[in-house]
């Protein structure tokens, strides 16, 4: 498991990149990778392309995180998971509260 968080060039767009297991064991790394940046300044991307699993905990912290970037609507965007991922946050109605591409 690791979380890297990349700042974009114009510096309006943070990217979490999640590898491994994301739940509970990951929940300090995450706050600090997107705690480090102010609230409702930032857009997030969250990228899944190297997540394999999920669960009930992962989808806590990104409810958090939601409520961190949130100035507007759809400041977290959830990109790049595979299928597994997207049945989960599919099941769980996260369509209606993220932008998942």
């Amino acid at each position: 498991m690791s979380i890297s968080s990349e700042l974009s060039d114009d510096e309006k767009t943070v990217t979490l990149k999640i590898a491994g297991r994301f739940d509970f064991s990951t929940h300090q790394d995450f706050m600090q990778a997107y705690k480090s940046y102010p609230k409702g300044e930032k857009l997030f991307v969250v990228d899944l392309a190297e997540t394999d699993y999920l669960d009930s905990s992962a989808m806590g912290m990104l409810l958090q995180l939601r409520e961190h970037s949130t100035v507007q609507e759809n400041n977290v965007m959830l990109i790049n998971g595979n299928d597994a991922v997207l049945e989960i946050l599919q099941i769980a109605n996260f369509g209606k509260l993220f932008t998942i591409q």
